[in-house]
């Protein structure tokens, strides 16, 4: 049988409860596409098969799911997407594919479903185990499932964009909700901040914290220390941000300690991770906990165990007792709105 989940999630179905069915979850982003076929039965869902795709080199999320299930149909099909989803409907933020559900389950001769990739994240709390979280505090809270978590949960995800989620304590089990609050508006706190905010306001007009917490991010306070300094990029730093990703090559270097400026532009990073992770828990309350999902802290988590994030993160005024008994957790499994979409499909449709 499954394991029991760390974090409760409220399902239309009891996992566990239907007849064996097959569905095709998706994880739909800018950069990629991740779609993983799961058998649902009273075992919970069993991985068959995952393919990755590079996004932009297909027209449509349509021309991928026929890609990956050939002439099988699955049951139902569930795809977590990089964008708000309003009645079925999605454009994705960093990509140009308008989705309809009632279109593509005609296509498709099959039951689809979108939901936003926060909250798909959320409900794959649902399927994460103990070993795949990383404490960065403990707070005064206990994890999930060892005990009565008293509160909401909140998750942020920096990767190719920054997502950000809740999840709704009723007093038994959590309720999944998407937000698009790493849309919302940058607050600098000081005056390297404000000269920031006003580097990025000439080239975007308005600043949103994506601009800031996620690969591009990286990328633009890199940009934006170089430039403002007149530093000159080591030549050897330089061919590799031309033939890898920029925002990769800047934070392993900044792990290394082989650039001071990509040093610094990670602790950058870090600060303004910490920032708007904080007033996401304020703003929901989320003394249960928070989740800190998405591609990039697994792969930086060293810098995040340094005492300046926890500092930066409590640093909330009056409200700094309320952060200190949150606890944080890193989620190290990279396939969580995947499993998450799985889960939805399976319990939700």
């Amino acid at each position: 049988m499954a394991k029991p989940p760390i974090v409760s999630i409220a399902f239309k179905k009891r996992p566990g409860s239907e007849n064996t069915t097959t569905i095709l979850a998706g994880d739909t982003g800018g950069t990629k596409t991740n779609m993983a076929l799961y058998r649902s039965d009273a075992n919970g869902l069993t991985e068959l098969k995952e393919k990755k795709y590079a996004s932009k080199d297909y027209h449509s999320l349509t021309d991928i799911i026929r890609d990956f299930c050939g002439t099988d149909r699955p049951d139902r099909i569930c795809a977590a997407i990089a964008g708000p989803v309003i009645h079925g409907k999605s454009t994705l933020t960093n990509l140009s594919w308008q989705l309809d559900s009632e279109t593509m389950s005609r296509d498709l001769k099959t039951p689809v479903c979108f939901i936003n990739d926060l909250e798909a994240t959320a409900y794959g709390l649902s399927g994460l185990q103990k070993e795949e979280l990383s404490t960065l505090s403990e707070g005064h809270g206990l994890l999930p499932g060892n005990t009565v978590a008293e509160g909401n949960l909140a998750i942020i995800a920096p990767g190719t964009g920054l997502g950000e989620a809740g999840l709704f304590w009723d007093g038994s089990c959590y309720h999944p909700f998407a937000t698009e609050g790493g849309h919302s508006d940058f607050g600098p706190r000081g005056e390297e901040d404000i000269a920031l905010y006003r580097y990025l306001q000439q080239q975007f007009g308005h600043v949103s914290w994506e601009r800031l917490v996620s690969g591009m991010g990286i990328k633009s306070i890199y940009h934006f220390l170089t430039e403002v300094r007149k530093e000159t990029t080591p030549a050897w730093l330089n061919e590799r941000m031309q033939q890898e990703d920029p925002a990769a090559v800047i934070s392993q270097a900044a792990l290394k300690r082989e650039d001071p400026v990509c040093r610094e532009a990670m602790e950058l990073f870090s600060r303004f991770l910490a920032t708007e992770a904080a007033s996401l828990v304020l703003k929901l309350k989320a003394t249960g906990g928070l989740f800190i999902g998405g591609g990039i802290p697994p792969k930086i988590l060293p810098l995040l165990r340094e005492g300046e994030w926890l500092k930066n993160f409590v640093s909330d005024g009056r409200m700094q007792q309320l952060l200190e008994e949150v606890p944080v957790y890193v989620v190290l499994n990279d396939k969580m709105a995947l499993m998450g979409a799985a889960h939805y499909g399976s319990y939700n449709m």
